[in-house]
């Protein structure tokens, strides 16, 4: 029994994913109303594919490496014609109306994804992540991936990724525990077989902060759904000139010189714990700046808003909030449009509403989050 693998109690017919190996007897299993309990290993027993498959059970969705294939695109079905539509159309041999309709919008393409090399967290429960390393590269991979916590580095896994893939889940983190988090850890080194061209290692630590966490919200390459996307390679790894590698492995072979180890950015200091913002949060200038802000055209203004509020929004959602009021005032409405425009777009709102009308008029806005 592996962390990740996905059980069934003995005793009932709940399911769930072991994400933590507590004891040689006890393991902590989320069940799928994302619960977290501990269990007797003998009471849990490991559900395989088959067996959902074999009883028309909905698995878990796949998290296997996989490689894109390229020439097999299926034609896209015909949107079904309504009762209404189909009244309007001209039949056969009948004059074309006058009017002409104007042409539907083109269907927009979605962008290739960018190349690179990726750690990625996709949701396998609304409070359980899966952590994986997406190789949206032409070059084989090999990788090792471990958590750095409270200055101690632990490494968990190691293994090849091919190009055009992603890797199985290397470990599991639950939403309410964010602030406890490790800092991930990953090494890679590219290569490619009967190449001439060697690279150097990549080290990439990734901390994660409340601020930017939920905004690298996006679709995943290869993993083909929605995760928390970071990029490793942000600096491709370097070529090693011919030369220089030949005489670092003339030097190690000879034992004159030890292999030197790869450098490893110095740790950032701890971040802080995050601080849930209060119920009411005023975003009117005077409460942001007490001092005075006669010196601020609307234009900064407004950026100051905006920021204090995607601040606040961040901090509510990573401390599990329910719901937060932003007391924006009605006046021209600007501040109001942009607020709505941004809740909208940002999939971990339940819903918005404006607030308290008796007391606010339309000058609040209530938020719901998941």
């Amino acid at each position: 029994m592996n962390i990740g693998d996905r059980v069934r109690l003995l005793t009932g017919r709940e399911q769930g994913i072991v994400t933590r190996i507590l004891s040689d007897e006890l393991v902590e299993v989320a069940i799928d109303n994302d619960f977290t309990i501990p269990v007797l290993r003998r009471e849990v027993v490991v559900v395989a594919a088959d067996e959902d498959k074999a009883f028309g059970r909905q698995g878990p969705p796949p998290v296997t490496p996989h490689r894109a294939k390229a020439g097999k695109h299926k034609p896209a079905k015909p949107a079904p014609v309504s009762a209404a539509a189909s009244a309007t159309t001209p039949a056969a041999g009948s004059a074309p109306a006058q009017a002409e309709q104007p042409a539907p919008p083109k269907a927009t393409v979605p962008q290739p994804a960018a190349k690179g090399l990726y750690l990625a967290l996709s949701h396998q429960s609304p409070e359980l992540l899966s952590v994986h390393v997406i190789n949206n590269t032409d070059r084989e991979v090999l990788y090792t991936y471990g958590e750095e916590n409270k200055g101690r580095y632990r490494a968990l896994r190691a293994d090849k990724l091919g190009a055009k893939a992603v890797s199985g889940a290397l470990g599991h983190l639950h939403l309410k525990d964010f602030d406890q988090w490790p800092a991930a850890v990953v090494q890679l080194l590219p290569h490619q077989i009967n190449s001439d061209t060697a690279y150097e290692l990549l080290t990439k630590r990734t901390q994660f902060k409340a601020t930017s966490f939920y905004s690298s919200r996006r679709e995943a390459p290869v993993l083909g759904r929605e995760a928390y996307l970071f990029q490793l390679d942000e600096k491709p790894a370097a070529p090693v000139a011919p030369e220089k590698l030949a005489e670092t492995l003339q030097a190690q072979l000879s034992g004159n010189a030890p292999a030197k180890p790869a450098a490893v950015a110095p740790a950032p200091e701890p971040a802080k714990a995050i601080k849930a913002p209060p119920h009411e949060v005023d975003l009117h200038l005077e409460a942001l700046r007490p001092e005075g802000g006669e010196d601020l055209s609307n234009t900064a203004i407004l950026k100051l808003q905006l920021e204090v509020f995607e601040d606040t929004l961040s901090r509510a959602l990573a401390t599990n909030m329910h719901e937060i009021v932003f007391i924006h005032g009605s006046g021209s409405g600007t501040l109001r449009k942009e607020i709505h425009k941004l809740l909208s777009r940002n999939k971990d709102i339940k819903f918005f509403e404006d607030s308290k009308k008796e007391k606010f008029g339309y000058g609040a806005t209530l938020v719901r989050l998941k």
